[in-house]
C-alpha cells in the first residue's frame, strides 16, 4: 500500500515549502471524529484560497470601484493579521518544518516522527490564516531514503481532497509565473544609440 500512496504522491504536483506544521501521534478517529476534520478542513480551505487569491495584477483600470475594492482588500489583510496575532501569536505557533504535500500525503523529516504504521495527525498552519489549521489524519509509511517521512493521509472526503488539490494547483501556478517574472530578462532602451 505504502509504494501505491508514495506513486500516487509522487505523480502529482505538490506544494513545496516551509510551514508552521506538527505531527503527533494519535488514536484512528472514528467516523464522527473525520466528519468533523473534515468540516473544519472545508471551512480552512475556503478561507485560505480565499486569503491567498489577492488581486495580483494591477491593471490599467484605475476606476473608482477597482480603488475602492483594492482599499477594502488592503483594510482586511491587516484586520486578518490583527485576529491572527490575537487568536495564535507568532510565540504559540509550532516551528516551522520543510514539507511537501498534496491531496495523497506529506513528505517531512523524519526526526521525530512515529514509527511506520502508526496513525498520526498533521496539523499545516498557513501565514494567511494562523488560527486555523489545516488538520490531515493519516498514517506514517515508508517513502524516500534522503532523511524523510512519508505520511499517507486517510479518511479524507473527496470535497477536502479536491479543496487540496485546487490549492496546491494554484500555488504552483502561482510560483511559475513569479519564476518566469524574475527570469525575463530587462528591456532596455537602445533608440539613442
Amino acid at each position: 500500500m505504502s509504494d501505491d500512496g508514495w506513486k500516487a504522491f509522487s505523480d502529482r504536483v505538490a506544494w513545496d515549502a516551509a510551514f508552521h506544521a506538527t505531527v503527533e501521534s494519535v488514536a484512528r478517529p472514528d467516523g464522527a471524529a473525520l466528519a468533523l476534520i473534515n468540516d473544519r478542513n472545508t471551512s480552512v480551505l475556503v478561507a485560505v484560497s480565499a486569503l491567498m487569491d489577492r488581486r495580483s495584477d494591477t491593471s490599467e483600470d484605475d476606476s473608482p470601484l477597482t480603488q475602492e475594492v483594492a482599499r477594502l482588500d488592503a483594510k482586511l489583510n491587516v484586520l486578518m493579521e490583527i485576529v491572527n496575532r490575537l487568536l495564535l501569536p507568532q510565540a504559540g505557533l509550532p516551528s516551522r518544518l520543510n514539507l511537501r504535500f498534496n491531496a495523497i500525503g506529506a513528505v517531512l523529516p523524519w526526526a521525530g516522527l512515529p514509527p511506520v504504521g502508526q496513525p498520526v495527525l498533521l496539523k499545516i498552519h498557513f501565514d494567511v490564516c494562523r488560527a486555523l489549521p489545516l488538520e490531515l489524519p493519516g498514517v506514517r509509511t515508508a517513502g524516500p531514503t534522503d532523511g524523510k517521512g512519508f505520511i499517507v493521509f486517510e479518511g479524507l472526503t473527496e470535497a477536502v481532497r479536491d479543496g487540496i488539490e485546487r490549492l496546491v494547483f494554484r500555488q504552483h501556478r502561482r510560483q511559475v509565473a513569479e519564476a518566469r517574472a524574475h527570469s525575463r530578462p530587462v528591456e532596455s532602451s537602445s533608440e539613442g544609440m
